[in-house]
């Protein structure tokens, strides 16, 4: 619903451009509102604190602008519909040229803070790279910067299609290539069209190079964040070898402890527990306050690191997190609401009935807890 709050003193033609403006933004918008007021001077109108949240649809986006006492629309065309909704702000005071534009995708990451926006729920995409060729020969990957298989591939473009009808406005990646092309590969398929743009801020001069000066071209892209707190877990001295071959070597179970368990070290790697320090407190810090915002956010990472944010997400424990496995490909949506994230598994596939993220094992696990528990509650 519109709320148009009108001062004294508008004058009966600004009066009427108004009302037919706004009406043709009633049909055009859902769920914006407008607050306005205009200046005792009827020939000067100043939008104040306008924050509308607008939903695209087809080529019905407006840049609404007012001079000399009339307001102007010029539309923004986008080629196809789209669900995203963009937030909208009005800057500029001036009698003469007071505006309301859309916000560029990138240069609104930094302004997670928007008290204005009223904020129900956001979405959070997690997936996990597609096969490796690494993953293919069965060798410890690690952080050795190995690309895709033709499998892989597959299986990015169809996470693609698991999650082409739900909004993305930003997009983190490790800074590991099978991680990028499962990332990028996955946008060719979402119904917007957007464009992935890698975001450059290692530096001064990476930010300027790599700076968009148009303004309808950014609407029309969506950012990528590249994170190396992402990266898979390093597994040191295994990094090339052979699983199978390793077992043998090295036993079985020393084997095992190194790959499952949380706090054991493979030669000169990182345990879980490392791991999950480095990326969990990126994810805290970089893009928990996406979604708190609004921001419907995807995170292209490994097992591992992946493995941690869940950890963090489900509040599993060490003993539960060691028998969680994550296939490669297959999208986690998870709701955040209230400041609560509300597991909703996988978004269904055109092929499968759907694969979530807990293995039969820990399902298992997880029940056995439940069962120990109620029999100490009988006593």
């Amino acid at each position: 619903m519109f709320e148009l709050l009108l001062c004294a003193l508008l004058s009966f033609p600004v009066l009427y451009t108004v009302l037919e403006t706004f009406s043709l933004i009633r049909k055009s918008w859902d769920n914006c509102t407008l607050n306005m007021a205009a200046s005792a001077y009827p020939k000067a109108m100043h939008f104040t604190s306008c924050s509308c949240v607008a939903t695209n649809v087809g080529s019905r986006n407006f840049l609404v602008s007012s001079s000399s006492g009339s307001l102007k629309m010029k539309p923004v065309f986008r080629k196809e519909r789209c669900s995203l909704r963009q937030s909208l702000n009005c800057v500029g005071y001036s009698s003469n040229s007071s505006f309301c534009a859309i916000k560029p995708i990138f240069s609104s990451l930094s302004n997670t803070n928007d008290s204005q926006r009223t904020v129900s729920e956001s979405y959070l995409i997690l997936i996990r790279h597609g096969e490796s060729m690494w993953n293919e020969k069965n060798l410890f990957t690690g952080c050795v910067d190995v690309p895709l298989t033709s499998k892989g591939i597959e299986e990015a473009i169809e996470a693609g299609k698991r999650i082409r009808q739900l909004p993305i406005d930003v997009v983190y990646i490790s800074a590991l290539i099978r991680s990028q092309m499962t990332a990028m590969l996955a946008l060719t398929e979402h119904h917007c069209k957007k464009v992935p743009i890698i975001v450059h801020n290692e530096t001064e001069q990476a930010k300027v190079w790599s700076q968009i000066y148009s303004e309808g071209t950014e609407m029309q892209s969506v950012p990528v964040i590249k994170a190396w707190q992402l990266n898979e877990r390093m597994y040191g001295e295994l990094q090339g070898f052979n699983k199978p071959e390793t077992a043998e070597r090295c036993g079985k179970e020393q084997v095992y402890k190194w790959r499952r368990s949380y706090d054991a070290r493979p030669p000169n790697g990182e345990s879980l527990e490392m791991c999950l320090r480095r990326a969990v407190t990126y994810f805290k810090e970089q893009i928990e306050p996406q979604l708190s915002s609004g921001k419907h956010v995807m995170v292209v990472a490994h097992a591992n690191s992946l493995r941690s944010i869940l950890m963090y997400l489900d509040k599993l424990t060490a003993e539960e997190v060691i028998h969680l496995e994550l296939s490669t490909g297959v999208p986690m949506l998870y709701i955040y609401k209230e400041n609560h994230f509300i597991r909703r598994g996988s978004p269904l596939g055109s092929m499968e009935a759907g694969v979530y993220a807990y293995t039969e094992n820990l399902a298992l696990y997880k029940q056995n807890l439940l069962d120990e528990v109620l029999d100490e509650v009988s006593l």
